[in-house]
């Protein structure tokens, strides 16, 4: 049986197409397991001892990175954290995961980087070594790799179907992705919230009702980018999706019975897939 070596917390962009992750490597909907190969331009070196020496030389690098979060369990195969960065007043986390060399090959993290890559979870990640980092702002990635040494390994985009859209309403707009939490807060709650970006942000409806669920909130540049985001949460068999959106906003929800009440309490429209 292969090991695929997860991201930490890389539940959080599988989020934004698909809120839940629904997603199987063994069923007959399942995408073909990666391949095991470590990407060629990848270098051998440098290596950190572990994910605080990553954070260490991001600082030296002039990436400054906050330690947000941990992974959690024993530190025999590794370590992985969460930290956040500012560059050009935009806020963004990375995700570094730091594998022990005597508990994994060089094949294993490929199998690890490809199953990253590959749609619908595409992550942009920066790799050498035993060692990679997601990038969750990819615009900065090459500053990332400049400081850590690494090389840019982008995601692997699946070609989505230009699927019809119900008409979105033009409005309400919001300016902050934390206005947007609280009037979903208002609807259907919005606790636990954490900032991904100044344009993702996730929390957890829900809670008042005793059935609490992850939602993930984000904000777009223009409508392009609004409905190439949409497409894409319903573009994947066995991934069933339902999403709220309108104007320059979508809100994916993990909770699917919640789509109608949020939409109509934010005057938006419901997009779903049923998974079939």
């Amino acid at each position: 049986m292969k090991r695929v070596i997860s991201v930490f917390a890389a539940g959080v962009a599988m989020a934004v197409l698909a809120a839940c992750g629904n997603t199987t490597r063994n069923g007959t909907d399942s995408s073909p397991s990666p391949s095991a190969t470590m990407p060629g331009n990848v270098p051998t070196k440098p290596e950190y001892a572990n994910a605080d020496a990553v954070v260490k030389a991001l600082e030296a690098g002039g990436v400054p990175c906050e330690v947000t979060r941990r992974s959690q369990g024993g530190s025999a195969g590794g370590s992985g954290l969460g930290c956040a960065s500012v560059i050009d007043s935009t806020k963004f986390e990375n995700d570094i995961q730091v594998l022990n060399p005597k508990k994994f090959s060089r094949a294993e993290i490929g199998e690890s980087i490809a199953s990253h890559r590959e749609p619908p979870t595409s992550h942009t990640l920066v790799a050498a070594g035993h060692w990679f980092v997601w990038v969750t702002e990819p615009r900065f990635a090459n500053r990332i790799a400049a400081a850590l040494g690494g090389v840019v390994l982008p995601p692997k985009k699946a070609k989505i179907p230009a699927y019809p859209l119900p008409d979105i309403p033009r409005t309400p707009r919001y300016r902050t992705v934390g206005a947007l939490a609280h009037d979903i807060a208002e609807a259907v709650g919005c606790d636990d919230r954490k900032q991904r970006s100044d344009t993702v942000l996730t929390c957890t409806t829900g809670k008042n009702t005793g059935a609490p669920n992850c939602a993930t909130l984000a904000l777009h540049a223009s409508d392009a980018d609004r409905n190439t985001v949409l497409r894409e949460a319903i573009a994947y068999k066995g991934m069933p999706a339902t999403l709220v959106t309108a104007g320059n906003w979508t809100v994916n929800l993990c909770d699917y019975d919640l789509g109608s009440r949020l939409a109509d309490a934010l005057h938006g429209t419901v997009v779903s897939y049923d998974g079939g």
